[in-house]
């Protein structure tokens, strides 16, 4: 039997993807070489050049990543972005090998409809896997940043995300944090993709 082809990626400038990638185990992510730390050192700012991230959260033996690719250069930034988490891993447990379970997966997202409500699933995974009972004990996402209880590092922009919730850096953040647990249960917007793409304009659930 023939092995069936790849579906070819869309790639072009200012996409916003969602982006997942599965380790080879459980705990890869949350153990010795952080995720995070990774994107600091995958290139200049953190994330690898051309690709801006607006929210990371590792969980165990995946991450999810939600990026803008200016210039169309999804595939590239990832294989940087892997294959420097690759060799630092190896390199510090003395292995060799693969890390991932193949390639990444990516969606591509409508920036307008789907864009906010992604950035809130994707920190909400803690919850739902019970991880942790409160997302601000959760050290491996983007959330804290975002909401201002840390200093965000400088891989993360989170201009876009909180202009959603005002000019006030302070209200915007507080105003994030109740966007954010008013998620908690609603069913994953990931439920729309059709053909890699999400297609559906959801609901606004602010009230």
């Amino acid at each position: 039997m023939k092995n069936m082809a790849r579906p070819i990626r869309l790639e072009f400038p200012g996409a916003n993807y969602h982006v997942t990638t599965v380790a080879m185990r459980m705990g890869i992510f949350l153990s010795t070489i952080r995720i995070a730390s990774n994107f600091d050192s995958a290139g200049r700012g953190g994330v690898p050049r051309g690709l801006d991230s607006a929210c990371l959260c590792a969980d165990g033996n995946h991450y999810h990543l939600l990026i803008e690719v200016p210039n169309s250069n999804l595939s590239r930034g990832m294989r940087q972005l892997n294959g420097v988490y690759t060799q630092r891993f190896n390199s510090r447990h003395g292995s060799g090998g693969r890390v991932f379970q193949g390639r990444f997966k990516a969606v591509l997202v409508e920036r307008d409809g789907f864009l906010l409500e992604l950035c809130r699933y994707i920190v909400l995974s803690p919850l739902r896997l019970k991880a942790v009972k409160n997302i601000s004990r959760y050290r491996w996402s983007s959330f804290r940043a975002t909401a201002g209880e840390v200093e965000a590092p400088a891989w993360l922009c989170t201009e876009w995300v909180l202009g959603h919730f005002g000019r006030s850096s302070c209200c915007a953040q507080r105003k994030y944090a109740e966007f954010v647990e008013a998620g908690i249960g609603l069913p994953s917007p990931l439920d729309k993709v059709k053909s890699q793409i999400c297609w559906v304009v959801p609901h606004s659930s602010k009230k």
